[in-house]
């Protein structure tokens, strides 16, 4: 008997055993289409590999932004989504969470513990790295100002999370922002500027994904949660991303499930884990004592003209190599690729 099967005979419920033994077969949607992005390949580095397109997958981080609808602590539970621009390759029009890759610089933070403090030792440890993984808290943080305009850093010890209540404060910090995503400072140099240090404790491990091999792009993406500073305001850049929303768990997986919302695999798992909680404190609590974290590697394998996208649990899966998309073959949505 599957885990599935086990939760619904018997009523248990364990999120962690349900997030890998979940059956949706599609990467994108809930029903019959799959919505496979198109991907410029001079943008990766291709590795040919037994007549496979194998990528090597860059190490990412995310970050949901939690916190309770109208000031309640009771709840219900809200998370910050942006919509990724149309134009991108990857995942265009997407509604994701603040995230990207992790960079060579994020590592020098990570390095320096004044500056990215670190982690709770106990969600640090969950990782697995040797170095205890501290550049993938540093990464979910600076994607988060980048692209959400959400600073989750204190001034000293004895200070809670970057108060931007004061316009003068805010207008300081929007122009860091700016200047990050123009590439005229760096995350580094703000820090230091301003003598922050990241509340890398406050944050806290959730899931882990890693993109099937097969697609023309992977990233290995840690998930994490963290409570939404009260006073400061998160926005979209009008670059990357061109529009934001709190919006609850079920909501956002009711509007895809009617077509109004596009997301990809991991959003919907995540979102449906976040669905469970009925406050943020209870969200925190749980993220905080998750004993382990299972990697999810989904599988990719041929299903008539598309692409069939397999979890850990699915009949099939331990059986199924990555679909093949060799040097001849069109990839997804491109003449002669499988149909999307």
């Amino acid at each position: 008997m599957s885990n599935l099967d086990r939760v619904a005979l018997t009523g248990e419920y364990d999120y962690l055993e349900e997030l890998i033994s979940c059956n949706l077969s599609y990467f994108y949607n809930f029903e019959d289409e799959l919505l496979f992005p198109t991907i410029n390949l001079k943008e990766s580095e291709v590795i040919y590999g037994l007549g496979l397109w194998v990528m090597e997958p860059r190490d990412a981080a995310t970050v949901m932004l939690v916190r309770n609808s109208d000031n309640s602590s009771e709840g219900p539970i809200e998370v910050f989504m942006l919509r990724r621009n149309l134009n991108l390759d990857f995942v265009g029009g997407a509604y994701v969470f603040p995230g990207g890759a992790v960079d060579e610089l994020d590592q020098a933070i990570a390095d320096d513990q004044e500056l990215a403090g670190r982690p709770d030792h106990k969600s640090g440890s969950l990782l697995g790295t040797n170095d205890g993984g501290v550049k993938f808290w540093v990464a979910a943080i600076r994607e988060c100002f980048e692209e959400a305009g959400v600073l989750l850093a204190r001034r000293s010890a004895s200070e809670g999370v970057l108060s931007l209540v004061d316009a003068g404060d805010r207008a300081l910090f929007d122009g860091y922002r700016q200047a990050l995503n123009r590439k005229e400072a760096t995350f580094e140099s703000i820090l230091r500027a301003e003598g922050l240090t990241l509340l890398s404790d406050s944050i806290f491990y959730f899931s882990h994904w890693i993109t099937p091999e097969g697609a023309p792009r992977r990233y290995d993406t840690r998930f994490f949660v963290a409570v939404a500073p009260p006073d400061q305001v998160a926005l979209h850049d009008n670059g990357e991303t061109v529009a934001n929303c709190w919006i609850s768990p079920n909501d956002a997986l009711n509007r895809h499930r009617n077509s109004e919302f596009d997301l990809i695999l991991p959003t919907i798992k995540n979102l449906e884990a976040l669905a469970r909680f009925s406050n943020v404190a209870e969200v925190i609590s749980a993220a905080s004592a998750f004993e382990t974290i299972p990697t999810v590697l989904p599988r990719m394998v041929p299903d008539g003209n598309g692409v069939r996208i397999l979890l850990p649990g699915d009949q099939g899966y331990e059986e199924a190599l990555s679909a093949e998309f060799s040097p001849t073959r069109p990839l997804p949505g491109r003449p002669g690729g499988p149909a999307i």
